[in-house]
């Protein structure tokens, strides 16, 4: 992990109480040792920093490329506005940003989009936080279908479960397959196990022998082959 904000970021998220470890069980039903909710994500100072970890990302593998970033509804929103803000303010880069809305409107501009209006041509990144299943992903895609003729690029996600979608590659895999868009986590749950293995943070060690054992089970179970 040569990228020193790969290991900042996963300090953060441990920080943040976004990266968690336990017994859960995922909306697809999944029992997982680990957990990542960036709902918890709440103050200035978070969104601040979560949106330059972002920006050194879409930095790192698109310096240049992108005409607009776009934020899924709902979770997507404050990702993509957030990294949209650090690309410029350390970048120097001033990307449009947009994202959806949920219901149509049906007065005043209409439309599902909110902020800039995608236009024929462009080429668009997706920000999102954590993709399982990758249906918001894919509802985006179908979405710019109706807007414009755009290109999707790429598409950046704060971690990348390394699981299984619908068949035997990972989600992400699958979205390279079927849309052909470059997709860049910024860290995976390998880099997370690789980093935080009996390593303290403020003390406490979230990855010990058993709780690295739990994960690499659950990758050998429902991880991409």
């Amino acid at each position: 992990m040569s990228h020193s904000y790969k290991e900042a970021f996963i300090t953060f998220m441990v920080r943040s109480g976004v990266l968690t470890f336990g017994d859960f069980t995922t909306k697809s039903g999944r029992r997982t040792p680990y957990f990542i909710n960036t709902g918890n994500y709440k103050t200035g100072a978070q969104a601040s920093q979560l949106g330059d970890y972002y920006a050194a990302c879409i930095q790192e593998h698109f310096p240049d490329g992108v005409e607009c970033l776009f934020g899924p509804a709902y979770k997507g929103i404050p990702l993509a506005v957030a990294a949209a803000s650090s690309l410029y303010r350390n970048y120097g880069r001033d990307l449009p940003y947009c994202f959806n809305r949920k219901e149509a409107k049906d007065h005043g501009e209409g439309g599902v989009m909110v902020g800039y209006k995608p236009q024929d041509g462009d080429r668009v990144a997706i920000v999102e936080d954590v993709v399982t299943a990758g249906t918001a992903v894919r509802e985006s895609i179908a979405l710019f279908q109706q807007v414009a003729d755009v290109s999707i690029r790429a598409l950046f996600v704060s971690v990348d479960r390394m699981e299984r979608g619908t068949r035997d590659c990972s989600t992400l895999d699958e979205l390279r397959e079927d849309y052909g868009i470059t997709v860049c986590p910024i860290v995976t749950v390998r880099e997370i196990i690789a980093f935080l293995h009996n390593r303290e943070v403020d003390g406490k060690v979230y990855i010990d022998d058993a709780v690295k054992a739990r994960m690499e089970a659950y990758l050998a179970e429902y991880g991409a082959r």
